[in-house]
């Protein structure tokens, strides 16, 4: 099992699940580490989301050679492509086993660290929920550079459609459900679908519809207009087969090209530095028995390196790139000291406030599948004639994302009292300066975004169940950090979300309950559903009552990793530059989470497979003429 605070996950799947793929694609799968060659163009560290799609764009000449090495195994597995409730893959055999330091104001718990192990990466186990941030969560980005170089909601919107092939939901569920979409947001050439469930509960419209009442909501034409208020959104499926699509399904699996080549099941110790040039990777078999030497391949053009938020900046350290202080302790020859390498550490904290309704007559449900035989056999049934009806649903497909203002009478309280910080006095007392003025342009971002409604702060998923339970703050302002272990620094890094530590993080959250509240007991359209509130409960009133129910349950962790190779301005603690090459290193660039500087207010999957689609772009014009950023 998987504890977090608040939450309860389970993932105890047998092993009989699960299997080492061997047809298909397996013709391209290099099935021991030293079956590689010794070159190729391009060698890409990590094969989940944003690896997989840069090796597909990379190799689409037929002539450029891409290596993936990813550190999870192929597998096949009902775990990963079953779409039904969303969560399968949250299972230990598909993740890494991470545990977080503990966290001094969440009672000294430990946080479960959640990121995919296996070729296809966190795209293969998330939520499937396809979601973007606003179009200021992209603007925002440019903002911290004199020029956004295309780093704003314009420049990536082309990118958005280009990542994945919509599928609008069929016509008699759009029209029950009222389901609104806008196909001029969406692209249609991609091999990664996001498509529809054939069934919506009836309880969710009525969950949407309840939103009207709500002064100052909006009800935007499209998820991915850029908007915040209350909407339907597609999740990651292939309507065609009613499976889960994914970085493997879309950029590996149906891919023929012989310069296209993946190794399995094999951990990169580091990167290969000559001076500040990247010429290739260090790796081993996770396989491999202690006396076995690691092997070393070469990268003509560049090294990309795309481990994800936690891991990237692992490797870079181990590499000898990053603040000197923490490779100091580790005992590693300092390369390039690049004080944001593993900073700026960020995830959407999340936090259970369960309300049940007692006079819910909105069926069936979701909880009719477990307590009504008849409709979980009529469930079977259609299932089994053609995969439609009610397991064709993921998480769920609506949700409310709204600004501040929406939220709360004292945004611009709070947003004064952000203003008004010293950003120091959030971070450690040794954090180098530039990470400290970074940290202190984004929370000036979040000050003036507070007062306006063009970023969404509050996310309450809508399920059209009987009752509800997740709300997660979108912008936190708490920075953590990732950082090899000085005792350890080939074992998995020292993760720590810091929660909590910005203060305003608990007026923030403290507001989104009690928004919460609003919208189920102060409401119109919901009081006739007889709601009661099962946690904190009705006794837990005050400032202080709930910022103990926080540090009681919050989880610090949405598993949305992000941050800790930020693309910033060097002198604002960034890691990369607006092309995404390191500074201080000529031929690597970093393409995952790690390089967003802020969250964007929605879930990362969309957005990560975005950013390898625009740099995919211009890594093929760039690579003839790589240089250092210094």
């Amino acid at each position: 099992m998987l504890y977090l605070p608040g939450l309860l996950f389970v993932a105890s799947f047998g092993f009989g699940h699960l299997a080492v793929a061997s047809r298909g694609a397996g013709w391209k799968v290099l099935s021991r580490a030293t079956d590689v060659q010794s070159t190729y163009d391009f060698v890409v560290i990590g094969g989940g989301t944003a690896g997989l799609t840069v090796a597909d764009r990379l190799t689409e000449d037929g002539k450029t050679t891409v290596l993936v090495i990813e550190h999870g195994e192929l597998l096949d597995s009902p775990l990963i492509s079953t779409v039904q409730g969303g969560m399968q893959g949250f299972s230990s055999q598909l993740m890494y086993s991470i545990n977080s330091v503990p966290q001094v104001n969440l009672r000294n718990h430990t946080i479960a660290v959640l990121a995919g192990k296996v070729v296809g990466g966190s795209s293969a186990v998330n939520a499937m929920m396809t979601v973007r941030g606003t179009a200021e969560d992209y603007d925002r980005w440019g903002s911290f550079f004199d020029n956004p170089s295309g780093w704003n909601w314009e420049g990536m919107l082309p990118y958005f459609k280009k990542a994945l092939n919509f599928v609008p939901p069929n016509a008699d569920v759009a029209e029950e459900s009222d389901i609104r979409y806008n196909q001029s947001f969406w692209g249609n050439t991609s091999g990664v679908y996001t498509s529809w469930p054939s069934y919506q509960y009836p309880g969710t419209k009525a969950q949407i519809d309840a939103f009207k009442t709500m002064p100052g909501v909006d009800f935007v034409s499209d998820s991915g207009s850029g908007r915040p208020g209350v909407y339907w959104f597609p999740q990651f499926m292939d309507p065609k087969n009613v499976t889960r699509s994914y970085a493997r399904t879309g950029h590996y699996d149906t891919i023929k090209r012989d310069n296209y080549q993946l190794v399995a099941g094999s951990k990169v110790l580091r990167i290969r530095l000559d001076g500040n040039v990247a010429t290739g990777v260090e790796f081993l078999s996770a396989r491999a028995n202690s006396t076995e030497s690691p092997v070393l391949v070469t990268a003509r053009k560049e090294v990309i390196l795309a481990a994800g938020a936690i891991h990237s900046p692992q490797v870079l350290q181990r590499s000898g790139v990053g603040p000197r202080k923490v490779l100091t302790a580790a005992n590693i020859t300092t390369v390039v000291d690049l004080a944001g390498v593993g900073q700026n550490f960020q995830d959407h904290p999340m936090v259970q406030m369960l309300v049940s309704f007692r006079n819910f007559t909105f069926t069936p449900s979701a909880q009719d599948l477990f307590t009504n035989a008849s409709f979980r056999h009529w469930a079977d049934q259609v299932w089994a004639a053609n995969k439609t009806g009610p397991y064709s649903l993921a998480t769920g497909n609506a949700a409310a994302w709204l600004p501040f203002p929406v939220i709360s009478s004292r945004f611009a309280e709070i947003a004064d009292k952000l203003a008004a910080q010293d950003p120091g006095t959030s971070l450690p007392p040794d954090t180098d300066k530039g990470v400290v003025a970074g940290y202190a342009a984004q929370l000036k971002s979040f000050a003036a975004a507070m007062r306006l409604n063009n970023t969404a702060f509050y996310n309450l998923g809508l399920t059209g169940g009987s009752s509800n339970g997740i709300i997660v703050d979108l912008h936190p302002l708490s920075r953590g950090s990732v950082n090899i272990d000085p005792e350890d620094p080939e074992g998995e890094p020292l993760v720590d979300y810091r929660a909590l530590t910005n203060t305003v993080d608990i007026d923030v959250m403290t507001e989104i309950m009690r928004y919460t509240r609003q919208y189920y007991f102060n409401n119109t359209a919901t009081a006739g559903w007889a709601p009661r509130e099962l946690s904190p409960g009705p006794k837990i009133q005050s400032d202080g009552e709930l910022a103990a129910y926080l540090a009681d349950t919050l989880s610090p962790t949405e598993f949305h990793p992000a941050g800790t190779c930020a693309m910033m301005p060097k002198e604002l603690g960034g890691v990369v530059d607006q092309e995404l090459r390191v500074y201080g290193v000529s031929r690597l660039r970093v393409v995952d989470a790690s390089i967003m500087p802020t969250l964007p207010g929605g879930n990362t999957c969309q957005t990560v497979y975005a950013i390898a689609e625009k740099v995919s772009v211009q890594q093929c014009y760039l690579c003839t003429s790589l240089g250092t950023r210094t």
